[in-house]
């Protein structure tokens, strides 16, 4: 992005640490530090509800392949809902965090599908980020791979079924330009070496598979 010359006006985050941690990381790459951050929890990643705490092997393992797939990679089911009796449970719920969002804690969502994802995200979108870039405000979103992906659905108008092959590789920033009607002027751009993409995009596709131990 820097080669390219961008240049950001505003920054916005979800309130979890790893994306928070991407836009400082870009921000002084750029020499652009100064560039105000904005949080919302509305840019939060997907909540997996009971599969929380498990990788994508594991997952596989437990529930098998098929099951794991539909649930992450289908638009509109939900995976199980978290409960009390769930050890990460109170380390989410009790989160101080939360006390500054536009939500109650007890209505925060105990699982989400990709559907309920973009629900509760584009109210803040619309609101909030739209009246930025109709300003002509060039603007960075620090998100997560199923908000992103969210997102670009609503942008891109994604059907239900083909939202399933889009995936996007952690790390690799992807350029979006809109016209004054937020539609996208041209197809997204990934940026970076094209092999190194390609091979990361493998690398989340193959991360849902189980691994098989020979006995």
């Amino acid at each position: 992005m820097k080669e390219q010359g961008y240049k950001f006006d505003l920054v916005f985050t979800s309130i979890l640490s790893r994306s928070i941690q991407t836009a400082w990381l870009v921000l002084e790459a750029m020499g652009q530090e100064w560039v105000p951050v904005v949080k919302s929890w509305r840019l939060n990643e997907r909540h997996y509800g009971s599969l929380i705490g498990l990788n994508r092997a594991e997952m596989a393992l437990q529930h098998g392949e098929e099951k794991v797939k539909l649930w992450r990679r289908s638009y509109d089911i939900t995976p199980p809902p978290i409960d009390e009796s769930h050890p990460y449970f109170l380390e989410i719920y009790n989160d101080r965090r939360y006390t500054t969002c536009d939500v109650a804690k007890e209505n925060l969502p105990r699982a989400e599908s990709l559907k309920e994802v973009l629900d509760r995200l584009l109210p803040y979108w619309d609101s909030t980020v739209v009246p930025e870039i109709k300003n002509g405000r060039t603007v960075l979103v620090s998100a997560h791979g199923n908000s992103c992906r969210a997102l670009l659905k609503h942008l891109e108008g994604i059907s239900d079924v083909d939202i399933a092959s889009v995936t996007l590789p952690t790390g690799i920033p992807v350029l979006l330009e809109l016209d004054e009607n937020l539609k996208p002027v041209k197809p997204r751009q990934l940026l970076g070496d094209q092999a190194k993409i390609q091979a990361a995009i493998k690398k989340v596709e193959e991360q849902g598979k189980a691994k098989q131990t020979a006995t």
